[in-house]
């Protein structure tokens, strides 16, 4: 199946992802570079390139807090009923596999 011609070429006029290119087309994240590479093979820090934020003055007294709310209890579950009282234990995930009614293969 192939697009047709009109949406072909307005594609072509977008700019290329790395899914559409070959192995070799790498973007980058876009960050720049905050330094340089000497010849001894390391790296310098050219401190002028290094982003610094400014925290706002009396953000301690701040009244917005984030989407979370601390009211939720930590979830304790308990595992004593597998045989190694792990989350991780196989046994217990095939039998509970079994019990909702996993394929049958006998």
């Amino acid at each position: 199946m192939h697009p047709t011609p009109p949406l072909a070429r307005a594609i072509r006029r977008l700019a290329l992802t790395t899914k559409q290119a070959g192995k070799d087309y790498y973007k980058g994240t876009g960050t720049g570079s905050m330094g340089s590479h000497t010849k001894d093979g390391k790296y310098r820090l050219d401190y002028n390139r290094i982003r610094t934020y400014k925290v706002p003055e009396g953000l301690d007294q701040f009244t917005l807090t984030p989407f979370v709310t601390m009211k939720i209890e930590k979830r304790r579950d308990s595992f004593a009923e597998t045989a190694t009282n792990s989350a991780t234990d196989g046994e217990a995930y095939l039998a509970k596999w079994k019990e909702e009614g996993g394929p049958r293969w006998d």
